[in-house]
């Protein structure tokens, strides 16, 4: 399996693109704001002959939603996100207006609810669902064994963890997925986090501040 990542919006979030070699693939996270992001987004799916089979989201803060709209209009998708996040839509001008965002497109509503141990398919691989919630109530991640990766939004960063700051977020909830959903992963399982560079499982949990020596 391909991965490939764009560093998109004012902060800098991760949008991915997993496919292989039937070139069937997914996009999770499209955080493209401005008009030349999305274009980028664009291309390098037609360039590369890629047919789209699932928009997803690993949660629903407005910067990985921003490019929603785009994709679905471009290719007739449906956002498949997590149930307990869906009040993150309908507060999402008060979210942007925190941040300094004055404007930008409604995200569109979920098409399709994802939950714990659904799949997700597409060519020849398959996407396990994790709930990982703390951030977000609604929090997930993607996990491909045969991939040997886990894109796991702003739940866990190199060297840290998502703040649990904003709207229904939980530290100790957060911690505790951590520990139960993603530490349990193989330990050479590479991490794609929503925002910053990629790390492993095994990096997190022997030098990770929040679960060092804990």
């Amino acid at each position: 399996m391909n991965i490939k990542t764009f560093e998109f919006n004012p902060i800098a979030e991760n949008t991915y693109v997993l496919y292989d070699e039937t070139n069937e693939c997914v996009i999770i996270d499209a955080g493209c704001f401005y008009p030349d992001e999305k274009q980028e987004l664009l291309d390098f799916i037609l360039d590369n002959n890629l047919v789209v089979k699932h928009l997803l989201n690993t949660h629903l803060h407005f910067d990985h939603v921003f490019g929603n709209k785009f994709i679905l209009d471009q290719f007739d998708l449906k956002t498949k996100a997590h149930q307990a996040d869906q009040f993150l839509l309908e507060g999402m001008p008060a979210q942007m207006k925190m941040f300094g965002f004055k404007d930008g497109e409604d995200a569109p509503e979920i098409g399709t609810y994802i939950k714990e141990n659904d799949t997700i398919e597409f060519g020849n691989q398959k996407l396990l669902i994790l709930e990982v919630p703390g951030h977000s109530p609604g929090s997930v991640a993607f996990y491909s064994a045969e991939g040997n990766c886990v894109i796991v939004g702003d739940a866990l960063f190199r060297g840290s963890i998502g703040r649990t700051d904003l709207a229904k977020g939980n530290q100790d909830q957060l911690l505790e997925a951590i520990r139960q959903k993603l530490f349990t992963l193989p330990a050479e399982t590479v991490v794609y986090p929503g925002h910053g560079t990629k790390t492993s499982i095994a990096e997190e949990m022997r030098s990770n501040p929040f679960f060092a020596g804990r």
